[in-house]
């Protein structure tokens, strides 16, 4: 009978244990991640920039909590703790990858389209289609489409942009036919449903949320392997690199130089999250530079939290508050980077 109670309280033990180290919370960590050498994945005209010094792209890491990680991130000044809505709303994971994963495709693509146009090197947009951001519960389309799948034709006609592909859809009644001409994988495929109408709109629709799904051509080769990275944050960073060796203009001089914000394709920086924990990445990292998106707080946000404050200020805080060692610069455009590389030589 002892030998019995023994058992049972030590298997109750080891469940308990298991629990406590292995269960997971429907809470993420946000801490601290990396800065790395974005010249590592970029090549131009077939070449990488093995000139002294780094540009650097940063990035956050973030885990699903279990609840020994969750108490000891209270021991980390550096860790923040987020629900699971904030971070993927209703996505699966792997949704979340794949939206993550075209966020960083069309920083990508920002990248060299302002680069190139700023090095005066020919290049075309080419539009590829609608690429499928979420399915509505309504939709027709539901467990047809999925997020990831590109549409290239509706009814057998193409379009030249997202603005003719959204007025055709809108055009047709409420219940109307629709057949969807798609990629998945690389594979064609063909879904029907019908048209429903858009919830607090008069207009009818086939139920998704959407992004533009677009490459850039050039005769001049510029390849990326982003090896995993996901997000749009690093489109400041990667155009700085394009920038610097289409125009073989050497920005980094032997610094060490990191920083983060979107691009788009007319130079203008974007503001970023966690930018708290990319700036303390890239100090131990050993930069000594960081360019911060500096696009003033919107009355809404401020009115949604008082609190709020720009990328930059919010960084600047930061380093004022652990006392590190990094110039954090206040950037609106890519252009202003360039400038203070230049200047500060």
């Amino acid at each position: 009978m002892k030998k019995i109670k023994i058992y049972v309280l030590t298997s109750l033990g080891i469940i308990i244990l298991a629990f406590i180290c292995f269960f997971p919370l429907p809470i993420y960590l946000e801490t601290v991640g990396k800065a790395v050498n974005v010249a590592d994945y970029v090549r131009v005209s077939g070449k990488s920039d093995k000139t002294k010094g780094k540009l650097m792209l940063t990035y956050v890491s973030l885990g699903r909590a279990t609840p020994v990680l969750y108490l000891a991130s209270y021991l980390d000044k550096y860790t923040s703790r987020v629900s699971e809505n904030e971070i993927s709303g209703n996505e699966t994971n792997s949704e979340f990858d794949r939206i993550q994963s075209y966020y960083m495709s069309d920083a990508v693509n920002q990248a060299k389209a302002v680069s190139l146009r700023l090095t005066h090197k020919a290049y075309r947009q080419e539009y590829l289609g609608i690429y499928v951001m979420s399915v509505l519960k309504n939709s027709t389309f539901k467990n047809k489409l999925e997020v990831g799948d590109t549409i290239t034709a509706v009814n057998n006609k193409s379009f030249k942009n997202t603005a003719g592909f959204m007025n055709y859809v809108r055009s047709q009644k409420k219940g109307a036919p629709i057949e969807i001409t798609y990629l998945r994988n690389g594979k064609q495929r063909r879904a029907t449903g019908k048209t429903v109408k858009l919830a607090g709109t008069n207009r009818s629709g086939i139920g998704i949320s959407l992004a533009e799904r677009t490459r850039i051509v050039s005769s001049t080769k510029i390849k990326t392997n982003m090896d995993g990275i996901g997000g749009p944050s690093a489109g400041l960073m990667l155009a700085l690199q394009m920038y610097s060796q289409l125009s073989k203009t050497n920005l980094k001089l032997g610094r060490n130089i990191a920083g983060t914000g979107t691009i788009s394709s007319d130079g203008k920086v974007g503001d970023i999250g966690g930018i708290d924990k990319k700036v303390v990445a890239a100090n131990r990292a050993g930069a000594k530079i960081f360019f911060a998106p500096d696009n003033p707080v919107s009355a809404a946000e401020k009115k949604a939290d008082p609190q709020a404050m720009s990328n930059y200020l919010e960084a600047k805080k930061t380093v004022d508050k652990f006392d590190l060692s990094i110039k954090v610069v206040p950037v609106k455009t890519i252009t202003d980077a360039i400038s203070y590389l230049k200047e500060s030589n």
